[in-house]
């Protein structure tokens, strides 16, 4: 029973994977809106799972959200064509496109169902929802943008995503409110250019997977968790060094690509938009830093409800991980040489 349920998982991820491609490679409106609804109805089988009625909850208000979305995605493009010529109709099929395609990656002011979805999953379901899930509308994005409401939405991005993280006891919900501040980031770096959005594309899943991995080794699941005395020392500390690196602490590898986008916003002198990215990124880090200071300095002597589960030979792997949050930077600055 055990083998066959981790096979139809393997294929509805291969189906998640193939359907991206689709959206990728189309040449179509209609093909791309084929390649969405395949990859909504491949990840939602990944979502749930009988057991757990949380995974059940989050997969049915994932799929309601979807199908919204799909459906005015469908009524934008239908009119969208039949109203090309005219500009001011052009320009409002284009904001609505555009408004789907938010909706669909779970950004601000559409973020609603993005956190809640979020707290009803497993990490690993996280981690495809924050990254793999976030490709497909980006793309399709990138070819229809309204430049002035794209500006307005990164903005609403890091503000809300920053506002949201605070008063989180949930690491969930923290990781939530952290992808809908960074993707005002990404959506920048998108209106920059696409080689700028897929190196912070890249970096940003690159983080996102550290910390499901460390979270999911050690059945972390609430900020409270972490100030166990029997946590592993060392785990605390490599938490520590990525939260840093994931808020934009200028000598880990997370600062790079925020630097990137920085530097550009600025050439193009966009300096408000920058200094409200910059004051969003500080504020992040306080609540980074506030929950590091926490699980540092208070601790439970022994609660038995917190067990860890991490195996030893998991140990290199995050040495290996932490290696590249603190080196990184260093060696990713040699390209510049």
């Amino acid at each position: 029973m055990l083998y066959t349920n981790n096979s139809n998982k393997m294929f509805f991820l291969f189906i998640l994977f193939f359907s991206t491609m689709i959206v990728i490679s189309a040449n179509s409106w209609l093909s791309c809106w084929i390649g969405l609804e395949i990859n909504l109805l491949s990840f939602i089988p990944l979502m749930s799972t009988p057991l757990n009625l949380l995974n059940s909850e989050a997969s049915l208000k994932y799929f309601l959200t979807q199908s919204i979305a799909s459906i005015n995605f469908l009524f934008s493009i239908m009119f969208g064509l039949l109203l090309a010529k005219n500009f001011f109709f052009n320009n409002l099929m284009l904001i609505l496109i555009n408004s789907t395609l938010l909706v669909k990656m779970g950004s601000a002011p559409f973020h609603f169902w993005f956190p809640n979805v979020m707290e009803g999953l497993s990490w690993f379901n996280n981690f495809i929802l924050m990254t793999w899930q976030k490709i497909s509308p980006m793309i399709l994005l990138s070819y229809c943008m309204n430049f002035n409401y794209m500006i307005l939405i990164m903005i609403l991005n890091v503000l809300i995503g920053t506002i949201g993280s605070f008063n989180q006891s949930s690491l969930r919900k923290l990781m939530a409110f952290s992808s809908i501040n960074n993707l005002g980031w990404m959506i920048s770096a998108l209106l920059i250019s696409k080689n700028l959005w897929l190196t912070y594309f890249l970096f940003y899943s690159m983080f996102l997977f550290i910390f499901c991995f460390i979270f999911y080794i050690t059945n972390i699941f609430y900020i409270n968790q972490l100030f166990n005395f029997n946590f592993n020392y060392y785990i605390k500390f490599t938490i520590m060094l990525n939260f840093l690196s994931l808020g934009g602490l200028p000598p880990f590898l997370g600062f790079f690509p925020k630097w990137l986008i920085i530097n550009y916003l600025i050439l193009n002198k966009f300096v408000i938009t920058t200094f409200i990215f910059i004051m969003s990124s500080l504020i992040m880090l306080f609540v980074y830093i506030r929950i590091i200071y926490s699980s540092f300095m208070f601790y439970f002597i022994k609660l038995k409800w917190f067990k860890l589960f991490m195996k030893n030979n998991l140990i290199p792997s995050i040495y290996f991980l932490n290696a590249i949050s603190l080196l990184g930077m260093i060696l990713s600055t040699l390209f510049f040489f």
